[in-house]
């Protein structure tokens, strides 16, 4: 299996994007690397402390648990909400950071992110699918904001790639 970026076949729509990778990892070190190790893997420059700053990232682990960072003087901004937490097989959150980067409190005019993890015959490791919907919600810049975050999913993607199989995830 390889672990170049290009492995990571992405698939849009116009207010959605679909990402999927191979890992080589059992569904339960896919899941569990993706929610709880989160700090591992983001992209520091795309939280709202910024890397230098960034103390904490995290998920609560349940339905209804919020995504959150923690930053500079225990500042805490939640930037999504738990809607299914069903490990190893599932994963979907609510995404409330708009494409200006600020936070949307109203989880209506959020988009959505779907994960699933799943066993993977072939290679033996986890095939994992990410879907980002429902772009249309923020507004008049869904498309663009789509575009954007193209890019940023196959970052983000690739770090989570080599923060599984013990590969750098250098700062960007």
């Amino acid at each position: 299996m390889g672990q170049g970026s290009t492995d990571i076949r992405q698939e849009t729509a116009r207010y959605s994007l679909h990402s999927m990778l191979l890992v080589a990892a059992s569904p339960e070190r896919a899941f569990a690397v993706f929610t709880g190790e989160l700090a591992d893997w983001w992209v520091r420059e795309y939280t709202w402390s910024g890397p230098v700053a960034l103390v904490e990232l995290g998920v609560e682990p349940r339905a209804g648990g919020m995504l959150y960072e923690i930053g500079p003087y225990g500042f805490r901004s939640d930037w999504g909400r738990v809607l299914t937490w069903d490990p190893p097989r599932r994963f979907v959150f609510t995404w409330q950071i708009g494409p200006d980067r600020v936070p949307v409190p109203d989880p209506a005019l959020a988009s959505e992110v779907e994960v699933l993890f799943l066993p993977d015959d072939d290679s033996g490791g986890t095939r994992v699918e990410v879907e980002h919907r429902h772009f249309d919600r923020h507004g008049t810049a869904a498309e663009g904001y789509r575009e954007a975050l193209t890019a940023g999913w196959q970052e983000l993607l690739t770090r989570y790639r080599s923060s599984l199989t013990g590969g750098p995830t250098a700062p960007v």
